[in-house]
């Protein structure tokens, strides 16, 4: 009797330990779904369809990119990639809200979940991608980084800057990058930090900083805001890397693999020649891989949790990449940036889908 009381005690307690582990395992899989572990997927995506539209952070002063026009509405390249994820998602590119962010603000709002998602002129770097707990997706723009001076300086390099007061927008990459390209090169200079770009470009306007420094698309952007864009050149170097892209907070998977993939249909559709103007006439290809994208078959977008012709509903509104890019970037812009290193692999650029199978 008392070798089966003991029996029992053991067995028993080997499921009070048991159920000790599996409590400590249920305790760290909801502290990662609020932290940032990669175990509350659906969540997002869930709570997008209940609101019925997702929310985007954008910037809402940078033409080209983010702003708002004359008649109140959010336009630019980023905006776009923000309504084809509301075009996957609820066939509605309107389904969305626009939350204008500061460089300061974006990743709080991002980790708050204050936002679904970030496309506002970021970039992907290794502090950001841990510390920050952003996760990122393509990248939709390869950037470098520029200064701006007054034609009448003379400047024309950066050794030229040497003494000058150098403006540049606080918690921004530019801000280190300037830091450390000057520092390499030993040239001495001031640098002026500013909350945001306005104040920035106000303070260059009226001549309290002898340069500016932030995104060479950015410098373009703003230049076609300027009093007198005549007066004001790019300097030809390239201080750094600045490959901006969409973002979304780390912790959910599903969310993270929407946002990557949608963005990823862009570039597909322009490889395989599908536009806005013709994607109907795709809809009956015969070609596997068109099918698999446009959802006539392969399931994916099932995979992802929507339906399977959510690369349909992205190219049907809002267009392909070139579509995109031409519409807020290109030729029939104001800015006329070239696609460089911008362009479809196909054609000698960086930018590349992975297959859609």
């Amino acid at each position: 009797m008392r070798k089966k009381n003991t029996l029992f005690t053991l067995v028993a307690g080997m499921f009070l330990i048991l159920g000790f582990v599996l409590a400590g395992c249920s305790s760290s899989d909801t502290n990662n779904s609020k932290g940032g572990g990669g175990s509350s997927k659906g969540k997002i995506l869930a709570a997008v369809k209940d609101r019925g539209k997702v929310v985007v952070g954008v910037n809402n002063a940078l033409p080209g990119f983010g702003y708002v026009n004359e008649e109140g509405k959010y336009e630019g390249f980023d905006v776009d990639f923000g309504k084809a994820l509301a075009a996957a998602i609820f066939d509605d590119p309107d389904a969305i809200e626009f939350r204008p962010l500061s460089a300061d603000e974006r990743f709080t709002a991002l980790q708050s979940g204050d936002i679904d998602v970030l496309i506002r002129n970021t970039t992907w770097t290794t502090s950001r991608d841990t510390d920050n707990g952003a996760n990122f997706g393509p990248v939709t723009f390869y950037d470098g980084q520029g200064i701006m001076v007054p034609k009448k300086s003379g400047i024309k390099s950066l050794k030229d800057l040497e003494g000058a007061r150098i403006g540049v927008q606080t918690g921004t990459t530019t801000e280190l990058n300037l830091a450390d390209q000057f520092r390499k090169l030993g040239i001495k200079y001031e640098p002026v930090v500013f909350n945001d770009a306005d104040s920035l470009v106000t303070a260059y306007e009226k001549g309290s900083v002898d340069a500016w420094t932030t995104d060479k698309s950015g410098l373009v952007s703003r230049q076609s805001t300027l009093s007198d864009p005549n007066e004001h050149v790019i300097l030809d170097a390239t201080l750094s890397k600045e490959p901006l892209g969409p973002s979304v907070a780390q912790g959910d998977d599903q969310w993270y693999d929407i946002v990557t993939w949608v963005t990823y249909a862009t570039m597909e559709a322009e490889e395989l020649g599908i536009n806005s103007k013709n994607v109907d006439d795709f809809k009956g290809s015969k070609d596997p891989v068109v099918r698999r994208l446009l959802g006539a078959e392969g399931g994916l977008g099932k995979m992802l949790g929507l339906t399977d012709d959510f690369a349909y509903r992205v190219i049907k509104h809002v267009g392909n990449y070139s579509e995109i890019y031409n519409r807020n970037l290109g030729p029939d812009t104001v800015f006329h940036l070239e696609r460089g290193q911008n362009e479809s692999w196909t054609n000698g650029g960086l930018l590349y889908s992975p297959p859609f199978r």
